[in-house]
């Protein structure tokens, strides 16, 4: 079968990809909540696990993006194709339960825009909502990466940066008018996390007031707002030079993210006391009471639009990413080979349905219980530890790489030879291990509800969906080796804007 001519993502689209497959403005409130003290938590995430990240991400990828495969191929070609699948698998399965939770902001959006809040918290709309957002995502997505590309850097664009610079132009405005800046007025009634008494007075906290694991394990949280910057290098042999391309392309969505994060939860704190900093409804709720404060309730409806078009683009991003690097290991028999099926356009249609399935069985538990917010948080607390196990094998990977295969062309290498490999990688997987070991302790800033459950989540979903695919490889067919598969179609894709 002759192969299609190669499909050409630009650097550009593969940057606004990549800055929607991490950043979510759903966690802004979350961050300015913390005050003052937001800036440690933002640059301990951004030195000690984005930085690390993107700068691996950028050397594997540079080194690998000829073969695709991403993460597959990075691990499996240190430590083998088990462990290639294993870490595969997690990226794919921790982003399968995400979906509901992220598609669940933009239902509650939605509920903003026609002037219903109260639906946010409605089971049965949320549910419904899940559902035909992913399968209409995932209707798109089956036209190719071309279209993926599009939709996503223009979801990214109008339903993430905009409505960033929205939010942050309204807190340069509040300052520039002499208005107070919330987060330096502090009240007694605030949290001891962002504040200390002194002679009777409220003083605003400039580092966290660490007490105990719970408090710890919210930085842990942050960290997590910061991660999937390697989540489409799957999509790098489909760049026309991506040795090139693909680093560039982690640097640019790197600035981008810690730009929006940093200064968006910065201008929520600015405006709002940390009293009216509702995490319940989120992002939503921010921008209602901001946009009261200016007199444009008016927009309020307008952005909350852009929002919910973010996050389905946030989805979108995702869909395109690990089921893809799943792909490989189906063609490769590592899973069983109806999985490696793809349409004309060369995309994994086998998996992408049978993702679908998931997050549809997924999606119903909105329709059983009756507080959304608690199963929002279930389905949250399941993707905490998986995650993290990935990228501890692909830091693994990275130093194992410089020693096994010393003179592979890296078109980026992370500097400082061998030596800057093991403080770069070295860092980025302590501070994963630690968030690992903090992450089964309830986080005190936030309402968990019964810490047992939130334990007893976090340990199941970990040994479970970890030992899942150990147990697949272990198990698996001899006949699925057997079976020859036919070499993968790239689709012909126009250039991406």
């Amino acid at each position: 079968m002759a192969l299609a001519k190669k499909a050409v993502v630009s650097t550009f689209s593969m940057a606004m990809m990549t800055g929607a497959a991490v950043v979510s403005l759903r966690g802004l409130p979350m961050m300015a909540k913390e005050q003052l003290t937001l800036f440690v938590y933002v640059a301990f995430a951004t030195f000690i696990f984005l930085i690390p990240a993107a700068l691996v991400s950028a050397e594997l990828g540079g080194a690998f993006g000829e073969k695709g495969g991403g993460v597959y191929t990075w691990v499996k070609e240190a430590f083998g194709a088990r462990w290639g699948f294993v870490a595969i698998w997690l990226q794919w399965i921790q982003n399968v339960v995400w979906y509901p939770t992220v598609l669940a902001f933009s239902a509650a959006a939605i509920a903003y825009v026609v002037g219903k809040p109260e639906l946010a918290n409605n089971g049965p709309y949320v549910g419904v909502f899940c559902i035909a957002c992913y399968w209409a995502a995932t209707w798109i997505s089956l036209r190719g990466v071309d279209a993926i590309a599009k939709v996503t850097s223009w979801a990214f664009l109008v339903g993430t940066v905009l409505p960033g610079v929205i939010i942050m132009g309204l807190a340069a405005i509040w300052i520039y008018q002499g208005n107070p800046i919330a987060m330096l007025h502090p009240v007694a009634t605030d949290s001891v996390s962002v504040m200390s008494m002194t002679g009777g007075h409220a003083h605003p906290r400039y580092f966290p007031n660490i007490t105990g694991m719970g408090d710890i394990a919210f930085l842990a949280g942050i960290i997590l707002l910061f991660a999937g910057v390697e989540v489409h290098a799957v999509h790098a042999n489909e760049m026309t030079e991506p040795k090139r391309q693909f680093p560039l392309a982690i640097l640019i969505a790197s600035v981008v993210i810690i730009l929006l994060f940093t200064l968006g939860s910065f201008a929520v704190a600015t405006v709002l006391p940390n009293q009216d900093i509702n995490l319940q409804e989120g992002l939503m709720k921010a921008f209602q009471q901001i946009f009261d404060k200016f007199g444009m309730g008016w927009a309020t409806p307008i952005v909350c639009l852009l929002l919910a078009f973010g996050g389905v683009g946030g989805v979108m991003s995702w869909i395109s990413g690990p089921s893809r690097g799943l792909l490989w290991t189906a063609q490769e028999g590592e899973i069983p080979p109806f999985l490696a099926k793809t349409n004309k356009q060369g995309v994994q249609i086998s998996i992408l349905i049978v993702q679908g399935v998931i997050v549809t069985a997924l999606s119903v538990t909105y329709f059983v219980m009756k507080d959304v917010s608690v199963a929002f948080f279930l389905l949250s607390a399941m993707t905490i530890s998986l995650y993290l196990i990935m990228y501890m094998l692909m830091y693994a990977a990275a130093i194992r790489l410089r020693y096994s295969q010393p003179d592979l062309r890296r078109s980026y290498r992370v500097p400082g030879g061998t030596a800057g490999m093991w403080l770069i990688a070295g860092v980025g997987f302590a501070g994963v291990v630690f968030s690992f070991v903090v992450s089964f302790f309830p986080p005190s800033q936030l309402p968990v509800g019964s810490p047992t459950l939130y334990v007893g989540l976090v340990v199941a979903g970990t040994v479970i969906f970890t030992g899942l695919p150990l147990l697949i490889t272990f198990f698996k067919q001899a006949s699925w080796r057997a079976v020859q598969q036919p070499p993968m179609v790239t689709p012909v894709l126009a250039k991406a804007s």
